[in-house]
């Protein structure tokens, strides 16, 4: 059977391992930055690799426009997430009822093969209308440190679509996020005389409490009309030390989820002054250790208007709305760049036991693309 090359695409890409290592120097991306590489420099389209971390680089692959002062932007990512729990064979590409298996399937190696193949397309013909970079980036999973470094090279870009699973969607508005810690502090002792210590535990309790009083009502109140209200969780909790002492310390971590507008700096520095007012001396909330903003794009854009337009020109029902995740886009819309999410597969399979993606969306993906860029003035 002959299998058509969107789906042959995709089955190499996912059968290639690029879990994002976190925080160890695991070169991750290394064999997928090295086909993509291939792969685009095989299809007529001027490849440079961009070495961010040792082993770890970012892939730009360019095809020349008439007007080259500008740049469309296409973004997607080469990492993924764990594979553990998988049901479905991570690497295996199994096809299924018109169903490609497996991790990064749908996030994001759907919406990258999409964006390869458009590439691909506009490097056949007549040259469009703009310069076109395609940047496979590493480290989307974790801490965007591949798109920071695109950033600072400071191209041109007059627009940019970022690739991740949409169902064909046009994604202008997402949430942000400022994830933090807070402890409490007490003073150890035997658990048999417990009264001669402090329980950072039961500290804790008390500061809970008022989170789900106060600050969770407070967040779920102020909303977006596009990506909903914000949201506060306490995600992780830490505390003690041995089974037979009072705690000295009990830590939880906050991920607060910010919206359009709303500065995650400004909205630490008020839940900072609120927590350790509880108990002073006794709650200490730490800087943040991941800031991410929001994005909101005025839907009256060219690369929306351009990019609506084409998935229309296919009968694609191109909504145009707002979610509650982050992407890349938000980092390109801070620097002043018109930036959209859209591609192909649903967030529902993202990260989840049994990632699948409709290879019928990556052909369709791939075609609104190179009609958008034939399209963007």
């Amino acid at each position: 059977m002959q299998i058509d090359p969107a789906t042959s695409l995709l089955q190499r890409l996912v059968a290639i391992p690029s879990v994002n290592p976190r925080d160890t120097d695991s070169p991750a991306e290394a064999g997928m930055a090295d086909f993509v590489a291939a792969w685009l420099r095989g299809a007529g389209v001027e490849v440079e690799i961009q070495t961010v971390l040792p082993g770890r680089p970012n892939v730009l692959g360019r095809v020349r426009g008439r007007d080259r002062s500008r740049i469309v932007l296409l973004e997607s990512h080469l990492d993924t997430v764990e594979i553990d729990g998988m049901t479905a064979s991570p690497f295996g590409a199994e096809i299924r009822e018109g169903r490609l298996y497996g991790r990064g399937a749908c996030d994001a190696k759907g919406p990258l093969a999409a964006m390869m193949l458009a590439l691909a397309a506009l490097a056949r013909d007549a040259p469009p209308p703009v310069d076109v970079m395609l940047a496979g980036v590493m480290d989307e999973e974790h801490r965007y440190r591949g798109v920071t470094a695109l950033l600072e090279r400071g191209e041109p870009f007059a627009a940019a679509i970022v690739g991740e699973p949409t169902d064909l969607d046009l994604i202008i508005a997402h949430k942000g996020c400022v994830r933090f810690t807070v402890t409490t502090h007490g003073r150890a002792c035997h658990s048999s005389n417990p009264w001669e210590g402090d329980n950072a535990i039961m500290g804790m309790a008390d500061l809970l409490a008022f989170i789900r009083r106060a600050i969770e009502p407070e967040a779920l109140a102020t909303v977006h009309a596009r990506v909903g209200p914000a949201t506060v969780c306490v995600s992780l909790i830490q505390g003690g030390s041995a089974v037979n002492s009072v705690p000295a310390t009990c830590t939880i971590y906050l991920d607060r989820r910010t919206l359009p507008g709303e500065e995650p700096l400004a909205v630490w520095a008020g839940y900072r002054d609120r927590l350790q007012a509880i108990a002073p001396g006794k709650i200490t909330v730490c800087e943040p250790y991941l800031v991410d903003y929001a994005m909101d794009t005025d839907p009256a854009s060219p690369i929306v208007r351009a990019l609506e337009g084409a998935a229309r020109g296919i009968g694609r029902p191109a909504a145009v709305r707002g979610v509650s995740y982050g992407t890349d886009a938000s980092k390109l819309a801070r620097a002043g760049i018109p930036s959209i999410v859209f591609g192909p597969g649903s967030i529902r399979q993202a990260h989840s036991a049994d990632e699948w993606i409709e290879l019928r969306q990556v052909e369709e993906a791939a075609t609104i693309l190179v009609r958008t860029i034939r399209a963007f003035a």
